[in-house]
């Protein structure tokens, strides 16, 4: 019987990712499995009106500013267990080889000590985490 080579990639504790979309390369992230959804710091976070459209503008990890047409809000449980609406962006990640369109949360992160926190609904049917491991992939090129 021949077996497909399974898809799932191992993965560690922490990893660096990419986001092509967002010019932001080697951003240092923590894998949590506890957590559901994936969020990425953003130092400021603007809703504006251009052309009677609402657009999303964010100033991320590189301080550039990106703007978005499609987004929406959503409620989302914190790491204290608190319910805060936060803005929801479809981009590209790239993470163990593996290029993935994904939603990611926008937060403010500034306290937090990784700026990217990989959740559970990203890692689902992809990745096995081996919490004894870290950089299982090194660092990446562009």
């Amino acid at each position: 019987m021949l077996h497909k080579k399974s898809k799932i990639k191992l993965i560690g504790r922490r990893e660096y990712v990419n986001f092509p979309l967002l010019n932001l390369f080697n951003i240092e992230a923590k894998i949590d499995t506890g957590a559901y959804t994936s969020a990425i710091h953003c130092k400021t976070i603007i809703q504006k009106v251009e052309n009677n459209k609402s657009i999303l503008c964010i100033r991320s990890l590189d301080d550039v500013e990106h703007c978005f047409d499609t987004y929406s809000l959503k409620k989302i449980k914190n790491s204290f267990g608190e319910i805060e609406e936060r803005y929801i962006i479809k981009t590209l990640i790239s993470i163990g080889g593996k290029k993935i369109n994904t939603t990611i949360s926008l937060s403010d992160r500034e306290s937090m000590r990784y700026p990217v926190l990989i959740g559970r609904r990203l890692l689902k049917g992809r990745f096995v985490v081996d919490v004894n491991q870290i950089y299982t992939n090194g660092v990446t090129l562009k």
